[in-house]
């Protein structure tokens, strides 16, 4: 009985919320929800459409796939590329199909999740300086990815409500 108290104590006392495997799975579930949202758009309008001077939905998923490719590089390595050098800031040739920006959300996909398990549970409380400007823990730059991917889908329902297109259900994360 003693041990299994100071076992509880333990777990209690933990500086950890959300056990890493269920914020993959939250984070997982997001994507695959933002993946049938993009696969909402009909292909013009994934690169053309804009409302009140926002970017198209195909340039926003370009964001959230650089930021999240580029941080997982990071988290994984301790070394950050520069805001500017992501490849949403560059004249780099970008993806000029719904189905090749896909092909790259999809192997991002992959990428995470063999990358998510080589994060050892300490790390996520590491101080990091993101992108070469943004200070602070890693667990943190993980939630903003997930929140600006929910901003940024919450901007493409916008959009196609807009287009009179039925957005995928926030609440199917599966």
């Amino acid at each position: 009985m003693e041990n299994h108290i100071a076992d509880v104590q333990k777990i209690y006392a933990s500086p950890f919320v959300i056990a890493t495997e269920d914020l993959l799975v939250h984070w997982q579930g997001h994507r695959r929800l933002t993946r049938r949202a993009i696969e909402a758009f009909p292909e013009k309008e994934f690169f053309n459409y804009s409302i009140g001077g926002m970017r198209p939905f195909s340039e926003m998923v370009l964001e959230m796939i650089g930021l999240a490719s580029s941080g997982m590089n990071g988290v994984l390595t301790g070394e950050w590329d520069k805001v500017g050098t992501l490849s949403h800031h560059t004249n780099d040739s970008k993806p000029t199909t719904k189905s090749e920006i896909l092909k790259l959300w999809d192997e991002l996909t992959v990428d995470i999740e063999i990358g998510w398990p080589k994060i050892p549970l300490s790390r996520f409380h590491e101080i990091d300086l993101a992108y070469g400007e943004y200070e602070g823990p890693i667990y943190s730059f993980v939630l903003y990815w997930i929140d600006n991917e929910i901003h940024h889908r919450a901007q493409a329902t916008v959009y196609l409500r807009s287009l009179g297109i039925e957005p995928p259900y926030f609440w199917l994360r599966d």
